[in-house]
């Protein structure tokens, strides 16, 4: 979301956002956010009364910033005074600021930071809007410390240097004596006050590269212990590693939701908290390089898992959360995200990946904790999930607040279950992807049952149950005359007729019947659903298309990865490539980090995808779908306690192999 000229570092659900000379004067994201609540949202340094103009201003690592600067006033070709800003988030904030005298001659230098913090919650500062409540300040001579209180909800900002200067409630002046070439320093800690708590910074003075701070793995050993992928093309390198760069800095801490492992957030800037979703299908994705994250992410799902009925948070026992935020909305009860239970797919996707991380790991005895949470979301499937009775999961939004999801699938903006002429479906609605989805919960769940858990009778009723809603799908969601299946039945049982990338789901959760996967595959792959990049939302031929309409018409490289694995479970494997190389393609062209989602509009001649305007960068299940894609290529699966390895490679690629693959608690090249 960063433009050209503005620097974001984070760390987990804490981030920085400044333009690029360091300086923050907040409009929308920009600020220091620490769990969902601005705490800086002016952040200025001046040096005798004037601005800065930054000469390079670039991350070191995810966590951490180089910027070095000269002042406005002073002439472009022989700047007198540096200043250097080395800047580390992980927890809180820390900033060394460096001034040099570049002259041969002694320099009386004036250094001001100016600061303050409106305080706004996330979801406020996304609608360009501030903090309310009593804000104040208290000082000494080496801190100032900026204060609000909501309702009874306070948070603060403790900003402390290592020098006495004059400090205000808006600012902190030095006078320094700068001799001949001589530097002078100064250390800012900037903690937040969460709950009566500090959080101070876990890294301070010149930290580059010395990332270990409460995680269970630093970036280095993080990058080293995944795969080492070889191949010919330079720019599939540069996109595998920045997907996994982007992975560990979505690292939610460890601390924060009571697991070892961290499990990946959302995305940058709105989403830097835990999700249901997102983390389950990024976790998938990145199976084949990391399984610890689908261990985390199951983990703190489980124990966040409702054990009761709350219409306002739309929770029910057994399901799976959607999203938990943790700033002053949430504290007060003025948003249900304390966590929010909005959407479907999340319960069935954690039972999928259940599953999934079981085969890579052979990890039985987590497995094993995990019984009572697996049969708390089955019951929630065979009963709440089923409003009618019809054996088809359907949703209807419970809860009365504004910023409840009114659809519960993947597509989750209002306005994205759209039947072919434009008309709006009605509530309730079964999404196609969501019965491909509980098909393949209930399989997996099968398998488990009778494996780990030893209940033969369960694991038979599963796979029952799963033949039995095989059947049923096809005479109720296939549109004839149209030759695929329906997005969706709506609350009077009609087909919601559009064209969507949904049916390429069906595929990767395996419910079409073999003798319809042709169809399915043809349709998916003509113009007006693949555009070149990916697979378009939505089908340019529905009256609802738009390529940049956030669900219908947008092209989303996790959706179009999960209908690339999908082909390959049928057998396509010249599709399945063809859209794998699309993704990569797409991310060479943004710079090798893929956006959150990109505009459908066709490639043609110019070779260059379109942006979608606001698209969040990094976001965890874009970062990871390079992964899911290389799998695809190699074709790797976990078959009887081995992993098998069918490689199928477009000669366009060249060479491509992935070593030291984990798996099952051993490292092997496949």
């Amino acid at each position: 979301m960063a433009g050209e000229n503005e620097l974001i570092i984070l760390d987990g659900c804490t981030f920085f956002y400044s333009d690029e000379n360091g300086d923050v004067e907040a409009q929308e994201a920009e600020g220091l956010f620490y769990h969902d609540v601005r705490h800086l949202s002016r952040w200025l340094v001046r040096v005798d009364g004037s601005s800065l103009a930054a000469l390079t201003s670039r991350r070191v690592d995810y966590f951490s910033a180089r910027i070095v600067c000269k002042t406005h006033s002073e002439s472009d070709d022989a700047p007198r005074i540096s200043v250097r800003r080395d800047r580390f988030v992980t927890e809180g904030t820390h900033e060394d600021i460096v001034l040099e005298n570049l002259s041969g001659e002694p320099r009386s230098v004036t250094l001001e930071l100016v600061y303050g913090s409106d305080f706004a919650d996330v979801m406020e500062a996304q609608e360009k809007g501030n903090g309310e409540g009593r804000h104040w300040q208290e000082t000494t001579a080496r801190s100032v410390t900026l204060w609000n209180d909501r309702e009874g909800y306070r948070r603060g900002t403790v900003l402390t240097f290592n020098r006495n200067g004059r400090v205000t409630k808006e600012r902190a002046t030095f006078s320094v004596e700068l001799g001949p070439r001589e530097s002078w320093s100064l250390c800012v800690d900037m903690t937040p006050v969460v709950d009566g708590k500090r959080r101070p910074p876990l890294l301070r003075c010149a930290s580059f590269s010395g990332h270990a701070a409460k995680m269970p793995m630093s970036l280095d050993d993080w990058l080293e212990d995944a795969p080492f992928l070889e191949t010919d093309r330079d720019a599939l390198g540069d996109t595998y590693r920045q997907s996994l760069l982007d992975l560990a800095a979505l690292r939610v801490r460890p601390d924060d939701v009571r697991i070892h492992w961290a499990m990946p957030g959302g995305g940058l800037p709105w989403f830097m908290t835990i999700f249901g979703r997102d983390s389950l299908i990024a976790s998938y994705e990145a199976l084949v390089v990391h399984q610890e994250l689908s261990q985390a992410t199951l983990e703190a799902l489980a124990e966040l898992q409702s054990t009761e009925w709350d219409n306002f948070r739309d929770a029910e026992p057994g399901k799976i959360m959607h999203e938990l935020r943790r700033g002053t909305l949430a504290k007060l009860g003025k948003i249900p995200h304390t966590p929010y239970y909005g959407t479907h797919d999340a319960t069935m996707l954690w039972l999928i990946l259940l599953d999934e991380y079981e085969r890579w790991s052979g990890d039985n005895r987590f497995i094993e904790r995990m019984e009572k949470h697996a049969r708390a979301a089955l019951a929630w499937l065979e009963g709440p999930a089923d409003l009618d009775g019809d054996g088809f999961v359907e949703y209807r939004k419970r809860s009365d607040s504004d910023r409840a999801l009114g659809n519960h699938c993947w597509k989750d903006s209002d306005d994205s279950i759209l039947f072919a002429d434009g008309r709006k479906a009605e509530p309730p609605i079964a999404t196609c992807e969501l019965q491909g989805y509980a098909y393949d919960a209930r399989l997996r769940t099968a398998r488990l049952m009778r494996e780990v858990w030893h209940d033969d009778e369960t694991a038979a009723r599963l796979e029952e149950e799963a033949a039995a809603l095989k059947r049923r799908f096809h005479d109720a969601f296939w549109v004839k005359g149209r030759g695929h299946y329906a997005l969706a039945l709506d609350g009077e049982k009609q087909q919601v007729d559009s064209m969507t990338s949904n049916t390429g789901h069906l595929l990767w959760s395996g419910i079409v019947e073999e003798r319809h996967a042709t169809s399915v595959v043809r349709r998916l792959m003509r113009e007006d659903v693949f555009s070149g990049w990916g697979v378009r939302s939505m089908s340019a031929n529905d009256a609802g298309y738009n390529p940049l309409e956030y669900h219908n018409g947008t092209i989303w490289p996790h959706d179009t990865a999960i209908v690339a694995e999908g082909f390959r479970r049928y057998g396509f494997r010249d599709e399945a490539g063809k859209l794998c190389h699309a993704i990569l393609d797409a991310a060479e062209k943004f710079s090798n980090q893929l956006p959150e989602v990109f505009a459908g509009f066709a490639r043609d001649g110019s070779d260059v995808p379109v942006e979608y305007p606001d698209a969040l960068k990094p976001q965890a299940w874009a970062a990871a779908a390079p992964l899911l894609a290389l799998r695809t290529f190699l074709g790797l699966d976990v078959v009887d306690g081995k992993l098998r390895s069918r490689p199928h490679v477009p000669k366009e690629l060249g060479k491509l192999k992935l070593r030291n693959v984990g798996f099952r608690g051993r490292y092997v090249d496949p």
